[in-house]
């Protein structure tokens, strides 16, 4: 099969790429049946031999990832989600879901904790004029028999 792909080139960290059609079974940087294009990532320069690119994809050559999202922006092919990038999709709203009602569940938790704390509290405080009552009348009974 006959892929559209990248070839490397350039020097060591300031990479440029060749849009060669290659065969799939071929190393990347490889001799490659035709150039058709350049990329610079750097600069963001793309320029693209279309006629070229058109025959190739007449004949069924398949672009990798990359090369796809290079013709889609260059307009020589249109847009199309892939099966994969709707599952994809679906799992992180699932995922997104199920945080959300997480944090909910943990919110309405630290809630009724603040709720219980705040009546144990006023208990507490209602408790205390109480005992402090009983603890007074004693003092006051010893000082009457005196």
């Amino acid at each position: 099969m006959i892929k559209l792909r990248l070839k490397r080139f350039g020097k060591k960290r300031e990479a440029s790429f060749r849009l060669v059609a290659t065969n799939s079974t071929s190393r990347r940087d490889g001799r490659p049946l035709e150039e058709l294009g350049f990329y610079n990532p750097r600069t963001k320069e793309t320029r693209l031999e279309t006629e070229a690119i058109r025959t190739r994809l007449s004949q069924g050559a398949q672009p990798t990832d990359t090369v796809r999202a290079l013709l889609e922006k260059g307009g020589l092919l249109t847009k199309t989600v892939r099966p994969a990038e709707i599952v994809g999709k679906q799992k992180q709203a699932l995922a997104r879901e199920a945080a959300a009602a997480e944090a909910k569940k943990a919110e309405a938790e630290a809630k009724a904790a603040a709720e219980a704390a705040a009546a144990a509290a006023e208990a507490k405080a209602a408790a205390e004029p109480a005992a402090a009552e009983v603890t007074a009348a004693p003092a006051e009974d010893v000082a009457a028999e005196a």
